[in-house]
């Protein structure tokens, strides 16, 4: 934990608008780091981004652009997913290998996906289907034995409550912020999730939108988060606010860029901390549904980043936006199968793994477990070459994972060479290496 506490000294320095956030007397329960552990063994989830926005079919941002809040509320009348199905989503989902959930309790756009005391706009008063899908879902998953985390946005672009930042100012009257009637909003929100079962994290977004303010804006995470933990000491916290983490907060985030890169530009502060790592990224383009977006992901590509994650040591969080109808859609469903199906052969070199000490070689990426180190050969090689490996110590054997064929090795100067049979020719060729 003194390695956490000495980041987040550094963190603070960089990130002063948000330092009064810090939980400075945060400790977590052995229930919370167990929780941990669970995590990081996970390896692979299942982002889902759904709302009335996706009647739309123009990603979980349409609001932003200018739409009136009051006319863009009046869809939530029409929301009516015929086809929704829990447990249809959650069986596809357990096929794919992944092992938790995270839905999207409320977005942006503040429309709630729960059956909430503290609002009207949510799926029970506003719309017609007056089904609680958020409870529905966290049935499925307890049934087919998934973990269940819940997204929760502290934005709102409908709430005259809410201390507008720099998104969403077109959509509504910017003038009645009350910050401490719109935080206990949160707060009531935040205690009706955790009663549902088999939560196991609460994954915020939205610190972002009040970077650019001329006065620091205090989020009071500090509150909330002790408000979660006294509820749950081993619920999970993580936020999305592209910073080093905060006292409090129980895993690190990265959107769209593996830890430690920062092609997006929102990295640059971020160092990476001890803890439980996270990649989010999206199947096509869009988070939300977006009826244009097709540009969707190939398996083998899909695998490569499920993989690469891994060997950072971080899980990797897939985003999928369901349909308007609340069917998952179909090119969706087949990556999930086709991910599902790499996992049933090689999920070993993945799960409950950790980083190696060995950067990323030529050829690929490593993980290892406690008994074994995996070799990922991702990238092209082309004939029958012979791939080095730093290693210390003797190596008992060298198979490929495929099939437990063993592969002729030599040790020499601390480098394992090994020579491959022919071309590998498949999203992750893996070789085991036993010690």
């Amino acid at each position: 934990m003194q390695k956490i506490y000495t980041l987040l000294l550094s963190c603070l320095i960089l990130a002063a608008p948000f330092a009064a956030n810090a939980q400075e007397d945060y400790v977590p329960t052995k229930e919370n780091l167990e929780a941990r552990a669970k995590f990081e063994d996970h390896r692979f989830g299942i982002f889902l981004h759904w709302g009335i926005y996706s009647m739309f079919a123009q990603g979980e941002w349409y609001l932003s652009k200018g739409i009136d809040a009051k006319e863009y509320a009046k869809a939530a009348g029409g929301f009516y997913p015929a086809s929704f199905d829990a447990r249809q989503w959650v069986k596809a989902i357990k096929a794919s290998g992944a092992k938790y959930i995270c839905f999207t309790s409320r977005h942006h756009d503040g429309f709630s996906l729960y059956d909430t005391a503290y609002s009207d706009y949510d799926i029970m008063d506003a719309s017609p289907f007056k089904r609680d899908v958020m409870a529905e879902l966290a049935a499925a998953c307890k049934e087919e034995g998934l973990d269940l985390h819940i997204y929760y946005s502290l934005i709102d672009w409908t709430r005259e409550d809410y201390p507008a930042g720099r998104t969403g100012r077109k959509s509504k009257n910017l003038n009645n912020s009350d910050w401490q009637s719109y935080k206990q909003f949160m707060k009531d929100q935040l205690g009706e999730i955790l009663k549902y079962e088999g939560v196991k994290a609460i994954w915020f977004d939205g610190v972002w939108d009040h970077d650019s303010d001329h006065v620091p804006f205090d989020w009071d995470l500090d509150e909330i988060y002790s408000h979660i933990h006294a509820i749950n000491p081993a619920c999970l916290i993580g936020n999305n606010h592209h910073l080093t983490p905060f006292k409090g907060e129980d895993f690190q985030m990265f959107e769209r860029d593996l830890p430690g890169e920062n092609t997006t530009g929102w990295a640059a502060d971020q160092t990476i901390s001890k803890l439980p790592l996270e990649m989010c990224q999206t199947m096509n383009g869009m988070w939300g549904y977006k009826v244009e977006d097709q540009k969707y992901k190939s398996v083998t590509e899909l695998v490569r980043l499920i993989v690469k994650a891994a060997a950072k040591g971080s899980n990797l969080l897939l985003n999928i936006g369901p349909q308007p109808n609340g069917i998952l859609p179909a090119t969706a469903v087949d990556r999930l199968q086709g991910i599902g199906e790499w996992f049933a052969k090689y999920g070993e070199s993945v799960y409950a793994t950790s980083a190696t000490e060995i950067p990323e070689q030529s050829w690929g990426v490593t993980t290892k477990t406690e008994d074994a180190l995996y070799l990922h050969l991702i990238e092209p090689l082309g004939g029958c070459p012979v791939i080095q490996v730093p290693v210390e110590g003797k190596v008992k054997s060298v198979v490929a994972l495929e099939d437990g064929s063993a592969l002729k090795f030599k040790v020499s100067d601390g480098n394992l060479n090994i020579t491959l049979p022919n071309t590998p020719d498949c999203a992750d060729y893996i070789i085991k290496v036993i010690q």
